[in-house]
């Protein structure tokens, strides 16, 4: 069984469309008008093994705010739908990935449960034309659209190591907690449910 998912969304602000392979190769395409975080999802993708193809045009003319965070909320639903009812994975997954003088740890549990902690201590406005507030708003809204549990802290000196150290983490952890657990047929969970 293959699974993917793809997942449209227009409002006033934002048309986006996104579709997931989670037992892919990492082969990404990745389009938001936003070029850093074009840069950190194709970085995801690459690190997670999920193949993305994440097309966003928003109202840049305004900020990156919408596109970046309706985005993360579209590839969350995306993902979440691809893991169907959760049964026969690890669910569970830990990363650190360290990026010259940054490193960055991230814990998740994919089981259902969205919720997010995540200090990412980011000292300039911007990395390029994305705004640096929006690096943990996107990954917090990831996490509730997945259904996801996301524990993330990062460290270093520049902004850049320090945001991609924290994605490539996050990649890292995903493809753990997605992959098949061949000894498991069920839920891993003592409830029988996600």
């Amino acid at each position: 069984m293959t699974r993917t998912a793809t997942v449209t969304r227009t409002t006033r602000e934002t048309d986006i469309e996104i579709s997931v392979q989670l037992d892919g190769t990492g082969t990404t395409s990745v389009a938001t008008g936003v070029g850093f975080f074009d840069h950190l999802l194709t970085s995801f993708g690459h690190h997670s093994l999920i193949d993305l193809d994440v097309r966003c045009d928003g109202d840049l003319q305004i900020d990156d705010h919408h596109t970046v965070e309706d985005t993360a909320i579209v590839l969350g639903e995306a993902i979440g739908q691809a893991l169907g009812d959760r049964s026969g994975i690890q669910r569970f997954g830990d990363a650190t990935v360290p990026m010259d003088e940054a490193i960055a740890t991230c814990a998740i549990d994919v089981g259902g449960r969205p919720y997010a902690v995540i200090d990412i201590p980011l000292r300039q406005s911007s990395i390029g034309n994305l705004s640096t507030q929006n690096v943990p708003h996107a990954l917090e809204a990831f996490a509730r659209s997945a259904g996801i549990t996301l524990h993330l802290v990062a460290s270093g000196a520049n902004d850049h190591h320090i945001a991609e150290a924290a994605f490539k983490s996050f990649a890292r952890a995903i493809r753990a907690a997605v992959a098949a657990d061949d000894r498991r047929s069920g839920v891993a969970s003592t409830k029988g449910t996600a």
